[in-house]
């Protein structure tokens, strides 16, 4: 299909890349089970199904075949925590079929703090006298939405699932759409209404948090 085509092409394969914004992702999932790890490997296969069924339902007979699960996520290389996590992406994420990791530091910076009742603002904790410092996301959305349009550019897919609330990606999402590519959104009940509206289709991935957790 050319990339301004707006024609089906009947049973002909569909190039499909999976890009999940993970803190999105992984916020939402811990609210919706209780911080039950999902099962990483399963969670494209189950997206790309979705996305088979969407386009099952708008009348095509063509096959999606899954080249690349994307994933952007970032990290404060100041927190012991987001170390273990950092050493996860890297040493188990990355490694699994079909996805690629796409790490950035968060960079930390003083934040004081504002009594909402007083107006007075405090630098520092008044237990512990260590300053109030917040970590800040730089660059995943960015990161996202060149990689959406560059890859698109380079004919590297027709089918994109996008997973992710976030309406920053609506004018991105809106230009593919013009030049024939679908966009198809992941994302959850109560979320994301205007990226979901602007995409070719969308899903709701609560539906299938229940098959996706990591069995013990």
């Amino acid at each position: 299909m050319l990339p301004g085509s707006l024609f089906w092409r009947s049973d002909m394969e569909q190039r499909l890349r999976v890009f999940i914004d993970f803190w999105n992702f992984q916020l939402n999932w811990n609210d919706r089970t209780t911080k039950a790890p999902p099962d990483w490997p399963k969670v494209p296969l189950a997206f790309v199904h979705k996305a088979k069924e969407l386009l099952s339902t708008a009348g095509s007979t063509d096959t999606l075949v899954l080249n690349e699960t994307r994933v952007y996520a970032s990290y404060d290389p100041a927190s012991p925590k987001d170390a273990k996590l950092r050493t996860w992406l890297d040493g188990f994420l990355d490694r699994q079929p079909s996805f690629r990791v796409f790490a950035r530091e968060r960079k930390s910076h003083m934040r004081p703090v504002r009594c909402t009742t007083c107006g007075s603002e405090f630098a520092n904790c008044p237990e512990c006298d260590q300053p109030f410092r917040q970590s800040a996301e730089k660059g995943v959305d960015s990161a996202i939405v060149t990689d959406l349009l560059s890859l698109a550019w380079e004919n590297a897919y027709e089918v994109a699932i996008l997973v992710s609330s976030d309406a920053d990606f609506v004018p991105a999402v809106d230009r593919l759409q013009e030049k024939g590519f679908k966009v198809i959104n992941g994302t959850w009940k109560g979320h994301g209404h205007q990226l979901a509206r602007v995409c070719w289709a969308s899903f709701e991935i609560d539906g299938l948090t229940s098959t996706l957790i990591r069995k013990a």
